[in-house]
Parts: C-alpha cells; structure tokens; sequence
C-alpha cells in the first residue's frame, strides 16, 4: 500500500479549485501526486486530465509510472490500461493523457472540447509559458456536481513565468509557501522532505551542487523561482538612460501567430564600447499597415533593419513608407551576433520591460554546442540585425546580419 505524505493531502481534504504544487528535484511532489490521482478514481464521476506541454507518448513516458502505482496499491486488476488512458473498471472514473503540443500541432482547442473533465492536471507545469492557453482549458473545467480541480506541478524557473505573477505576486503569496489564499492551495517540498527514498550518491551530488553551484542549487533543489535564467546568455547589461553619440539604427523581428512583431532602436558609442537599447514596440497581432505606421511615429526615415524571412512583408512595409533593408541569414550567423553584442556593454532603458524579460531569459540550450533557446528572443533578435548592419558594414552597403 502507497503512503501518500501529509503535506500533499489538501489536495483531496480542502474545496480550493487551484493547486499549485511546487518544489525542486527529488521532492516526490509528482510520485505522491500520481497517487492521489490514483485514489480519485475510486469515486465515481472522476474525467482526470493529466497534461504535459510536450507529450509523444504516455504509455512510454507516464503510464509505467501510474502502473508501478497500481501494482504497490495492490490493485492493478482494477484497472483497464490503454496507450493513453487508465480506466477504473470499479467506477468507470479514469485518467486520460494528453500532450498540449504534439506533432501534430497546438492541441489546446481539441482538449477544451473534451468533456466531463472534473480534475485538470499540469504535469512540467514550467514547460507552459502562454497563459492564454492555461485559460482556454481552465474554462472547460466546469462539470456540475464534481469537486473541479486545476492542479499544477513544477520546479519553478525564473520570476517572469506567469504562475509566478499570477499565483504568488498577484495573491501576495510567499514562495515556498504551505498555505491556502482564497481560491489556491500551495504545496512546496524539496529533496529533504522526501530523504529518507533517496540513495546517498544522490544526496552526494547534491551537496556538490550547493557547494560548487549555489544558485543551481537553489532553483533545482530547493525549488526557488529565480531573477535569472540558469544559463544566461547576457551578463553585460545594465539599466540606464539612453544616450545618442552616433546616428541610431533601428532592428525589427515580425511576429506571426502568437508571436510579437517588435521595433528597437540601437545606438553604439564605439569608443566606451557601449550599446544603448530602446525598446520602441512589442506587439502581437499586428497587421503591415500597423507595423508601417509605427515604425514612422518611432523611427521616422531612420533605418530600419528588418528579418529577411519575410521578404515579401518587408516589400510591403517600405511601399508604406518605411526606410527598411533586409538582414542576411547565414550559418553560424545566431552565435556570431551573440558573440559581438557580448564584446559591448548593453545599456537598457527602464521602459524597456519586455527586453528585459528576455534579457534575464534568453539562455544556452547547448552552451557546448553553442546553441541558445529558441524563445526570449523577439527584441534580441531585432538588436542583431541592427547591430550586425552597424559593426559588419564598414561600407555600408551590405547587410550581413543574422
């Protein structure tokens, strides 16, 4: 029989809908949630979604692990297990397991339209960044006569995550926190509470990540949410005030779908070796006959250096009135622009908040292969097409930027 740690209770004893259950490596937050899970299907009425953004297949990934469940409950005849759904043959109550985002695309309108859902659960609940489509399948929650639940497992990364800003800042919540605030519940463990199931070279390792890593070990063990990324790309940045020694150039990134279409003016003092950076726009779902207009209130005729995915769309905006070249992608190109903003002091403005965001986000995926995320970057990668026009055309006449 599993035993299920008191801390992780409140899931089933308290009426909250949201439960925000958080906490770094080796805490056993997700074995003693599974369990729970589990334990619901012994009532009647239960629909489990059990999600994770990226999901290829649960009967490799998931479902081994909600079997080794079944088989320590002593009750896995009880069940009926499928590819992607463990049926209670007892109740008719089950867990189905779905992927947010699979090879086929973004699934969050297939899964708002299931029915019956009375518990959702966010499993990697770190790896869903677009709060839009937390809300979509949030809403679909709703069957009448259930206790509905939303329940959210992650280790938490940077502050500018938006369970961060909704669940803790927004409620006034102490990270880290075993509480309840009105609608949410809050359950944070770490590897000490969960010691006594982990072997000693486990424990070993840990101690040389406090010792050699602090900030590591704050964010993986203890489950901190940080300022910072892990990894980190830019360290040279500072916030200040915007200052014009030579003639400014404007970088452009255009959004499609989701994505933001931005505007950032560059200006550099070559001679203290320092890059100003002013973020002039950062919006979705903007039309070109928008994109053109605010590239004049911002840029005026100034020079505006824009991705060359599009040349069609960048054709368009010049026809408005837009004084916009196209950049030059090449390989290598991404961390030969990385490696010349990383020579430069980056100066930001205050007003800035969205660079910001990506400056304290933008990280190494591979840092051996030299390979950086592919997210946080909207305004960063309009600065290197900027700055790569500046640094790499002595003569001004070719675009050789990435």
């Amino acid at each position: 029989m599993i035993e299920v740690k008191k801390k992780y209770l409140p899931i089933v004893e308290t009426d909250s809908r949201y439960f925000i259950v958080s906490g770094g490596r080796g805490s056993g937050k997700s074995f003693s949630v599974n369990a729970l899970l589990v334990m619901l299907t012994y009532e009647a009425g239960h629909t489990i979604l059990f999600t994770r953004y990226t999901l290829t297949s649960a009967y490799i990934s998931i479902i081994p692990e909600f079997i080794d469940k079944l088989e320590q409950f002593g009750s896995i005849e009880h069940f009926h297990i499928t590819k992607d759904e463990i049926l209670n043959k007892k109740t008719g109550s089950k867990i189905i397991f779905r992927g947010i985002k699979t090879s086929s695309g973004d699934q969050t309108a297939n899964l708002k339209s299931l029915q019956g859902i009375t518990t959702w659960v966010v499993d990697e609940a770190e790896e869903l960044t677009d709060e839009q489509k937390f809300d979509t399948i949030d809403l679909s929650v709703r069957q009448k006569g259930h206790k509905n639940r939303v329940i959210l497992i992650l280790n938490p990364t940077t502050k500018e995550h938006f369970i961060y800003r909704r669940f803790f800042e927004d409620k006034g919540v102490q990270e880290g926190s075993n509480t309840t605030k009105e609608n949410t519940t809050y359950i944070h463990t770490t590897y000490m509470d969960n010691i006594d199931n982990l072997s000693k070279s486990y424990i070993e390792q840990i101690a040389q990540m406090r010792e050699r890593r602090p900030e590591k070990y704050k964010q993986q063990m203890l489950g901190s949410w940080l300022n910072k990324a892990e990894g980190v790309i830019f360290d040279n940045w500072t916030i200040g005030e915007f200052k014009r020694s030579s003639v400014s150039v404007w970088g452009q990134d255009y959004g499609f779908a989701a994505d933001p279409s931005t505007l950032v003016e560059v200006n550099i003092n070559s001679s203290t070796k320092t890059i100003y950076l002013k973020e002039c726009f950062y919006l979705q779902r903007l039309t070109t006959t928008h994109i053109a207009d605010l590239n004049i209130k911002h840029a005026k005729d100034g020079l505006i250096i824009g991705d060359s995915a599009e040349p069609r769309l960048l054709s368009e905006i010049k026809a408005k009135g837009c004084n916009v070249k196209p950049s030059i992608k090449g390989q290598g190109s991404v961390t030969y622009g990385i490696s010349l903003l990383q020579d430069y002091d980056l100066v930001v403005t205050p007003e800035s908040t969205n660079l910001i965001k990506e400056l304290n986000n933008y990280s190494w995926l591979e840092r051996k292969s030299n390979t950086p995320v592919d997210k946080w970057n909207h305004l960063i990668d309009a600065i290197r097409y900027a700055v790569g026009y500046q640094l790499q055309n002595p003569n001004r006449g070719k675009y050789i930027v990435s």
